[in-house]
């Protein structure tokens, strides 16, 4: 699960981590109170407007700006709260921008990277930082990979003092300042372990003209399954800033997330549902979705697997792959005949099952009546639906 800004750097706070301070707005009525309260607060102003949504490159896209007066903070407020925000990571449609964050401005000196997540071919935590941070850490990390220093903290010892000092000293800060990016890196790391992020990052971490060190930005991810801990976290949900087809889905036990390509695939088992889209691939298609409907798949989980499918205006075929193991193939053979009956199908279902009672679904399919196109093997699956799609 993904977090604004704001929420982020409020998790931040609460462990002793300086942050920019700011406040939130999502009614454009409340837009010159809310500037009014930051500059009488700062004693200054010079404010930042930002957009608050769920992606990556605001500022490239125009959803970050300085304003050095009130006049223009207003109108620039009023610019960016409702504007289609279009940036690297939102894709050419863009993000609506339901929520601005009106931020104290910082005289910035120098900005930095920091962050910690998950390495998962050590079984460790590492943290990253780079002494270039910033918009374009993505381009460092490229270029000059040599800047992005990283260190792995052992799970039996958890992170230790040298390792916050080689980090630190990595970012080449020294006398105060080191002392103070000693305890952001401790801070950051239990704000990591206590909410079970699976990411939490600070770009950019900047030293102040002033010489104090402040988090300018914040991203935490958190792993879904661990969200019945912290009740307090999964209620900063933001359900407007997830694809609609995925929150249903997630409503209706299915995992889905869409892609771009015009396959649709009914897969049980994400190993299974990884395959299939390879293969799509291979024979020189594209998946439009990843749909895991499960090892318990019912009559009525197909058929809310079509339904989610079908809203994808691209799909031009759908590819039903299920293996029988725990889920029966006769099970699923009934819930295809429903679907395709119910919702008035009018692409082509290619439909490949195999293991507990295939047989038996292969005799459902072919006496119903519906129009499906059965395959033996998955090469031959993909094969037809790909053909079809194009």
């Amino acid at each position: 699960m993904k977090i604004h800004e704001y929420q982020a750097k409020q998790i931040l706070k609460q462990f002793a981590v300086p942050i920019q301070e700011g406040k939130t707005v999502n009614n454009a009525n409340d837009i010159d109170a809310a500037i009014a309260k930051i500059q009488k607060h700062y004693n200054s102003k010079a404010v930042v407007i930002k957009a608050q949504i769920h992606a990556g490159g605001r500022g490239k896209g125009g959803g970050v700006k300085y304003c050095a007066d009130t006049e223009t903070a207003q109108e620039t407020a009023r610019n960016i709260l409702g504007m289609q925000l279009v940036t690297p990571q939102t894709g050419p449609a863009g993000q609506l921008v339901r929520q601005i964050l009106v931020c104290q401005a910082i005289d910035i000196e120098k900005e930095y990277y920091l962050a910690i997540t998950l390495d998962r071919s050590r079984g460790q935590d590492v943290i990253i930082a780079s002494p270039e941070g910033g918009v374009e850490i993505e381009e460092v990390a490229r270029i000059n990979p040599e800047k992005i220093v990283k260190v792995w903290i052992d799970p039996a010892f958890g992170l230790q003092p040298f390792q916050c000092r080689h980090v630190v000293g990595a970012l080449g800060l020294t006398g105060a300042q080191a002392k103070a990016a000693m305890k952001m890196v401790d801070g950051l790391y239990r704000a990591y372990c206590g909410t079970d992020a699976s990411i939490a990052e600070i770009n950019p971490l900047v030293v102040s003209e002033q010489g104090e060190l402040i988090a300018l930005d914040a991203k935490f991810n958190f792993d879904d399954n661990a969200l019945f801990r912290h009740k307090d976290i999964a209620a900063m949900r933001d359900l407007d800033e997830e694809d609609a087809a995925e929150v249903e889905a997630a409503e209706s036990s299915l995992n889905y997330i869409k892609l771009d390509g015009n396959v649709g695939c009914m897969v049980n088992g994400a190993g299974l549902a990884m395959a299939t889209m390879d293969i799509i691939q291979l024979k020189g298609g594209d998946p439009a979705n990843f749909l895991d409907v499960g090892g318990g798949a019912s009559a009525e989980t197909v058929r809310d697997g079509f339904r989610i499918i079908l809203g994808d205006a691209n799909v031009k075929t759908i590819l039903v792959n299920i293996f029988g193991g725990i889920v029966r193939c006769d099970r699923v053979a009934n819930g295809i005949v429903a679907a395709v009956k119910d919702l008035a199908l009018d692409v082509p279902v290619v439909v490949r099952l195999a293991g507990t009672n295939a047989e038996e679904a292969k005799a459902i399919l072919a006496e119903s009546g519906v129009d499906i196109v059965p395959a033996s093997s998955l090469d031959e699956a993909a094969g037809k639906a790909v053909a079809l799609a194009s």
